[in-house]
């Protein structure tokens, strides 16, 4: 049977198809995503939404009971085995297109899924209007790929060599966007005018080519390396006053306190000025990076204003099992050091002993001190 695809621009902006309905599934374990994707489906003329699932056995059990053309899904859910549960949707129902909508961009996990037998994969920081022309795509019998995993996918190494070096203010000044932060809280935070602040945002956009605070936010999510400070930056040390051979290796610092994280980039600038440090001070914000970046070592404060810094280290390792996660703390709580360890840190460590002897027998336990160089 040869499915007819036709789109065209009513009057009201939605997509028309033809030939019959689609009927889409909806499969997010977050139930705000999901009222999302149904509002702006059906504004598409030709298409209903016939279910909703929000974890692996759900999304069977609807594939099961109705017939449907579309799976739009984020496939971290619970109880979904992404690479073999999506082999199996395809053996078992090999005319359904499935198109993946997520926040995770690793190159590794992307191509297993395309492998897998996805149509299509999409990831959730881009525009609305993506989304659809996603959807016409992979529904006319095409492969989409969101255009910021491209270069990803191809193994262009020469990619970030072309991201435009920011200063530290820049970096800082970035991600108060990213946060959500207006001019005026942006001044507060660091004691500026607002025209000040206006002024080092104008010279951001114009250095990292953009018109508009969206752009510049969609501009970090896509490059988050721009993100990163060097060691040697952090130190305020010349790269050539190393005297040591250090190993390259990223790390985060997650901390709440923006005048102790600058401290402990500088010691771990000192440490390994050849380390690529980023830093975060929430879980939300820490969640948008470690998605984006190979991360090999993590420093976790255990409280985070009001939020529990023990419950990012397993979100950590299940994105990047090979890392290794030390929890820091100025209450070194037994029960804290307790929790810590089981979910999965390799060390709490209390603030005041975090000097920088300490802080280097962390590093190399993560990748060594000397090294040949390559």
């Amino acid at each position: 049977m040869t499915f007819f695809f036709r789109t065209m621009v009513p009057a009201n902006g939605g997509i028309k198809w033809g030939m019959g309905s689609i009927r889409v599934l909806l499969a997010d374990d977050h139930a705000i995503v999901r009222s999302g994707f149904r509002r702006m489906i059906e504004q598409f003329d030709g298409m209903e939404v016939i279910g909703e699932a929000e974890n692996g056995p759900q999304v069977f059990e609807n594939l099961q009971r109705v017939p449907v053309d579309l799976l739009l899904i984020d496939v971290t859910m619970p109880d979904f085995d992404p690479i073999d549960a999506i082999r199996h949707i395809r053996v078992a129902f090999p005319a359904l297109k499935i198109l993946v909508v997520s926040a995770y961009d690793d190159d590794f996990y992307v191509k297993g899924l395309l492998n897998a037998g996805v149509n299509g994969y999409h990831m959730k920081d881009q525009p609305l209007n993506d989304l659809r022309i996603a959807i016409e795509r992979v529904m006319a019998g095409e492969r989409w790929i969101s255009h910021s995993l491209i270069s990803k996918l191809v193994d262009n190494p020469a990619v970030a060599s072309t991201l435009p070096p920011l200063t530290d203010r820049q970096r800082t000044l970035l991600r108060y966007l990213i946060q959500g932060q207006d001019n005026k809280s942006i001044a507060d935070t660091l004691g500026l005018s607002v025209k000040t602040v206006e002024n080092h945002l104008t010279r951001l956009y114009r250095q990292i080519d953009v018109q508009s605070r969206l752009e510049a936010v969609n501009f970090a999510m896509r490059n988050p390396q721009v993100l990163g400070t060097s060691g040697h930056n952090a130190a305020h040390v010349p790269s050539n006053d190393d005297n040591l051979i250090h190993k390259n290796v990223t790390i985060l610092v997650v901390d709440d306190n923006a005048r102790y994280r600058k401290q402990l980039l500088r010691m771990i600038g000192k440490a390994n000025p050849r380390a690529t440090i980023y830093e975060a001070e929430s879980i939300e914000e820490t969640m948008q990076i470690v998605q984006k970046i190979k991360l090999q070592l993590a420093l976790v404060d255990v409280v985070l204003g009001d939020e529990d810094g023990i419950s990012i280290v397993h979100r950590i390792k299940t994105l990047h099992p090979n890392s290794r996660v030390v929890l820091i703390s100025a209450y070194p709580d037994r029960e804290f050091h307790r929790q810590g360890l089981e979910s999965g840190a390799v060390a709490f460590l209390d603030k005041q002993n975090l000097d920088l002897p300490t802080l280097r027998n962390v590093i190399d336990d993560v990748c060594g001190k000397y090294a040949p160089v390559e």
